[in-house]
């Protein structure tokens, strides 16, 4: 070795020995205390944080569990102090540990060690519900809030014991125990798993409701009765024909509310002071409650007085008419209510529908003599107020100006409450969003006298596709179909697109596309187009369509024979031995080809009311048959060229479950009077089939079809009840009469197919138009051969939905009757199949509607013989 290297490594070795006595002295020199101890009793001392430290807690960053305590490295605090305590608090505030401290790891000199020793709470990893059926199940997951994975705290377990008690109380089960149990779950570290125990015990219902004090209200009209409503509407005795079909059950809501219903009823009747002095409810027994009222009427009150103040913009005389209430009349404070704001052709609706938003109405009983009342109405009417802003949310699939086209309420109008309605009830027409959360949010500003509107709305998918396979008389039909209710024609080749996937979308047109097809035996094909506000601008209407379809006649091998023989004798037109000389099922020297298109137009009326639409359309159809035998011509080519008109009205408030509101529509479709324009003599052609010149007779008799056609169908529909979920009763009018201009020349085309589920079937195509009468199988009113020349149907269905929304799902029961008849001179409307039965509607965004009904018919079918009897009918992507 060099003596440089040498020396090289002796002044390394000295400089290291140098450090270590330096950092040696240093330490020395400092004052270090490791672990102190604090004491509570002593003075404080003031320290600085020289820094913090996590314990106990893994998964979460360092900074972000020392950012909880609010201490922060450098920050002076007294030791022991309240700085301190309030870090621990912060930490027990926040909830998820179970065990918190915060030590003195060590001090130097003036500077502080702290250690912050954390336990989290532990997670669910499981959580079991005894005692209850999956719908209260799932309820209860609902309610308790309770997840897996969540942390777990005291205060969760006794909120969740608060809640599901809250809710059985609600379904009758006052008597539920709940108790919830928690234990480790030894698979997973800091993991427990929750047993929730319920006994629900016997719902309570209740025995007696006792009442006293009621001198002019009789006790019936308070329980109410078999058929008939009394002030207390949910609260009823158990074991008392007059609450047969009512609810017995007891909870703490609902009795609650109707002793307000109690105090209103009472008030109705001018017993404005009347009161409850006393009321008690306790148990019978297990399973039921007494309830005890004691009231106190008070005295009967009448109008002697109305007076109004303020108004300026409508006469007294005009208030008065409007009001609806005069003197001597009962001192009714419900009707007056309902009167002066509630109604719809109330006080209050005048002012607000003429941009009086700000008005109000104070009505001030001002002397009271005796049993009368003077009553004096304070109006405030305020200016006016002009709409500034009206904004859309939520139309991510839809243009901006196909919404805003369908509003009444627009940026510088007068606000109106009946516009905004109006607006409301049109854009849940529209089928583009969930009707059910149409609801416009009004943001009055008085300082400008301005209102903004905003809409929210929750888009929904309204295309409709549908691949479907069914079993026809010749093997499996199939059917797919491509509804697009979106679509937008100008965005097809233009720029700027808007596109679901490959589609153009978002001006509210419809495309319709369908193929069926049960192989050679029946094609059937359509396409459609309609633009509602067609060019854009006007709500004028403009539709096309063009459809084609060829059915092939099948032979007897394929069917059974005894039961085609006694079908077809009893007609009178079946020859077994005909059919029996074929091998195939399949005659294809036998069929019926249809080929049509239309073209309509149709606009929005302003008289007598803009909920009307008045529509024309041109059609042809062409009708090529050979040897077809379930028509009154069974070869040749006919030709059908009708104009169509059409009126209808509009006003439901809900495309998928109508509360309210009403449609109808009156038609007519006519043909050219061919038989007077070409002057032909019908009376004497051949009536025998076999004739030699039958069949060109019949040929050049039906070239043309010439007819009349009229159709009225009308719906309304009532709500029953309060609330979104409510009794809906629906009634249905409807007949059609099909005429012709020469009793001798009778169309074969466009009859009445009626009875069943009123489904287009492949077997009748576009020649007939099917009608729907549950109960009786379908066009057994109406065989091939004795076409429906006028019929008739009336219905009544009472529906609850079970589901509203995105998806829509509802019961009905119903009454149904109707007829058909060969001969529009035999219509009688008081002859009718009576049937009734229940069922179901289900509504699916991207499927349509879909039901199922179960029907009795009650009545012989002329045809057959035999009573309707049991039927099922199925509906698919549309009401009958």
């Amino acid at each position: 070795m060099r003596f440089s290297e040498f020396d090289k490594i002796y002044k390394h070795i000295l400089i290291v020995t140098l450090l270590i006595a330096g950092v040696t002295c240093k330490v020395a020199a400092q004052n270090i205390i490791v672990n102190p101890d604090i004491s509570y009793a002593g003075t404080p001392r003031l320290c600085i944080i020289g820094g913090l430290a996590v314990k106990g807690v893994d998964g979460y960053e360092d900074n972000v569990l020392t950012g909880i305590s609010g201490l922060s490295v450098g920050q002076k605090v007294a030791i022991p102090g309240n700085d301190i305590t309030e870090a621990v608090k912060r930490y027990w505030k926040h909830g998820l540990f179970s065990d918190v401290s915060i030590t003195a790891d060590s001090i130097v000199d003036s500077k502080i060690y702290l250690c912050i020793n954390l336990k989290l709470r532990p997670r669910v990893s499981t959580i079991n519900y005894y005692g209850l059926k999956k719908s209260e199940r799932e309820d209860m997951e609902a309610k308790l809030g309770i997840m897996k994975g969540n942390q777990i705290t005291p205060n969760m377990i006794d909120r969740a014991k608060i809640l599901a008690k809250k809710y059985f109380d609600e379904k009758g089960y006052k008597n539920a125990e709940i108790n919830i149990v928690q234990r480790d779950d030894v698979t997973g570290k800091n993991q427990v798993i929750l047993d929730v125990n319920i006994d629900k015990k016997d719902k309570m219902k209740v025995r007696n409701i006792i009442i006293e004090g009621n001198n002019h209200l009789a006790t019936s009209a308070i329980k109410g009765g078999l058929f008939k409503k009394g002030a207390f509407a949910k609260t009823h005795e158990a074991g008392k024909l007059s609450s047969f079909l009512k609810s017995k059950k007891f909870t703490n809501e609902r009795y609650k509310a109707d002793k307000q219903k109690l105090i209103d009823k009472y008030n109705e009747l001018g017993f404005r002071d009347m009161t409850i002095l006393e009321d008690s409810v306790w148990n019978n027994d297990d399973k039921h409650v007494n309830i005890y009222l004691k009231i106190d009427e008070g005295e009967k009150y009448y109008l002697r007085d109305i007076t109004w103040v303020g108004n300026t913009i409508i006469t007294t005389d005009a208030l008065n008419a409007t009001l609806r209430m005069k003197k001597g009349d009962v001192y009714n404070q419900t009707l007056l209510n309902k009167r002066l704001s509630e109604d719809d052709d109330a006080v209050g609706n005048y002012y607000w529908n003429n941009g009086y938003l700000f008005c109000q109405l104070d009505p001030t009983e001002v002397n009271i003599d005796g049993d009368s009342i003077d009553l004096e109405i304070r109006i405030d009417e305020r200016q006016q107020a002009r709409i500034s802003n009206v904004r859309i949310y939520g139309n991510d699939r839809l243009y901006e100006e196909v919404v805003r086209r369908e509003l009444r309420t627009k940026p510088g109008d007068l606000f109106s409450r009946d516009a905004l309605m109006r607006s409301a009830r049109e854009i849940m027409s529209m089928g583009y969003f969930d009707p059910e959360n149409v609801k416009p949010d009004v943001k009055p500003n008085q300082d400008d006298g301005t209102v903004d509107i905003n809409w929210e709305l929750v888009q929904k998918s309204n295309d409709q596709v549908e691949f479907s396979f069914g079993w026809g008389q010749t093997g499996v039909i199939g059917r797919v179909s491509l509804k697009l209710n979106n679509f937008s024609m100008r965005n097809l080749f233009g720029k700027n697109k808007m596109h679901r996937g490959i589609l153009p979308i978002g001006d509210g047109e419809q495309l319709a596309l369908s193929a069926q097809t049960n192989g050679t035996y029946y094609q059937s094909y359509s396409l459609s187009y309609s633009a509602p506000w067609f060019g854009g601008k006007r709500p004028n209407a403009f539709n096309i369509g063009v459809f084609y379809s060829k059915q092939t006649d099948v032979n007897s091998n394929y069917y059974n024979n005894s039961w085609m023989n006694s079908y077809y004798n009893y007609y009178g037109s079946y020859n077994n031995n005909y059919y029996n000389n074929y091998e195939s099922y399949l005659d294809d020297d036998k069929y019926v080809q249809m080929l049509g298109f239309s073209i309509g137009w149709g606009k929005r009326l302003r008289w007598p009311d803009d909920y009307f639409q008045l529509s024309a359309s041109l059609s042809y159809q062409r009708y090529m048959l050979r040897d077809w035998r379930y028509f009154l011509i069974s070869n040749g080519n006919c030709n059908n060229i009708n104009l169509g008109l059409t009126l209808a009205r509009t006003t439901t408030d809900n495309p998928y479950f109508p509360r309210e509101g009403s449609e109808f529509v009156a038609s007519l479709t006519i043909t050219p009077p061919w038989s007077k324009i070409l002057k032909k003599d019908y009376k004497n052609l051949a009536t025998d089939p076999n004739s030699a010149s039958y069949d060109d007779e019949m040929k050049d008799k039906y070239n043309w079809i010439e007819y009349h056609k009229w159709k009225f169908k009308s719906k309304t529909y009532t709500a029953l009840t309060g609330g979104q979920k409510c009794f809906v009763l629906m009634t249905r009018v409807e007949f059609g009469l099909l005429g012709s201009f020469n009793k001798y020349n009778k169309s074969p085309f466009e009859t009445f197919y009626m009875g069943g589920d009123g489904m287009s079937g492949y077997s009748t195509g576009y020649a007939q138009e099917t009608i729907g009468l549950r109960g009786y199988d379908n066009g057994s009113l109406t065989p091939y051969s004795a076409p429906g020349y006028a019929y008739d149907r009336f219905s009544l269905e009472l529906r609850y939905p079970f589901m509203l929304g995105n998806t829509t799902i509802y019961g009905l029961s119903f009454l149904e009757g109707g007829n058909a008849w060969s001969e529009t001179k035999k219509f009688n409307p008081f002859d009718m199949k009576r049937s009734a039965g229940l069922g179901v509607r289900i509504f699916l965004p991207m499927v349509g509607l879909m039901g199922i009904d179960w029907a009795y018919g009650f009545d012989k079918v002329e045809y057959t013989g035999t009573k309707g009897g049991s039927q099922f009918h199925f509906i698919l992507g549309q009401e009958f």
